[in-house]
């Protein structure tokens, strides 16, 4: 397998019309190759710097696990903390996780915190949203959102082996003419998400994210959005 390193896009670009796969830390993909085969040509991000950026409102596809850090908001950071082992977190990257894995453990956050992808395409560079990422699994260059007012993140405890735990997001963006709050549940391998305007009342702002998708979420998972819903209103001084 011949492995390019591109060091700029528009390298990246020819290494995509070559035919070459874009691989990240390969952790979810190494043992595919072992069994089917390696590809002829792959490409490698790690040199790319649109796809290493680290910030409050962006985070590159190259970037590793164990390199999100408070640079960026907590529901992200959480989030990444608890993918895998300090092994997996210190070898697989932003862009495999939500490209590349089934669980998408970072999809969650990013939807809350209503992030746009910057992707790669052999055409060029495009500015799409994460529900044409999850479909289509193009090159992720980065993300980039607005930073928040407040967000939340919850994680259940799971077993080795087991089913994917619940996961529930939450984040609050100023808005013209008030805020609006985002709530994402990973329920197994579905994730759900949900934005009503941010009411100060927490009945009543649970009461309408039920008018939302996330009305399919099961009990518990209301359990914890309730409990996250009245910690953030808290925060943002509601009685």
């Amino acid at each position: 397998m011949l492995l390019r390193v591109p060091r700029s896009v528009s390298e990246a670009q020819e290494c995509l019309a070559e035919g070459a796969v874009p691989i990240g830390g390969a952790t979810l993909v190494w043992a595919t190759w072992q069994r089917d085969g390696f590809p002829e040509l792959a490409m490698s991000l790690r040199e790319l710097p649109e796809a290493n950026v680290v910030g409050r409102e962006t985070l590159g596809g190259a970037v590793l696990l164990h390199q999100v850090d408070k640079r960026v908001p907590d529901v992200l950071r959480l989030a990444a903390s608890s993918i895998g082992t300090g092994a997996v977190r210190r070898t697989a990257t932003v862009g495999g996780n939500l490209v590349g894995s089934t669980l998408r453990c970072l999809l969650p956050p990013a939807l809350v915190l209503d992030a746009r992808a910057i992707v790669l395409e052999p055409d060029g560079v495009h500015e799409t949203d994460l529900a044409e990422v999850v479909a289509k699994r193009p090159v992720l260059l980065s993300l980039r959102w607005r930073e928040p007012i407040a967000c939340a993140y919850h994680k259940a405890a799971g077993e080795v082996g087991g089913p994917p735990p619940l996961v529930v997001t939450s984040a609050v963006h100023a808005e013209e003419g008030g805020e609006r709050l985002r709530v994402a549940v990973r329920d197994g391998y579905d994730v759900l998400s949900g934005s009503v305007a941010c009411d100060r009342d927490a009945h009543a702002v649970v009461r309408a994210l039920r008018a939302t998708a996330l009305s399919y979420a099961p009990i518990d998972a209301w359990e914890v959005v309730h409990a996250q819903v009245a910690d953030l209103l808290r925060g943002l001084g509601a009685g």
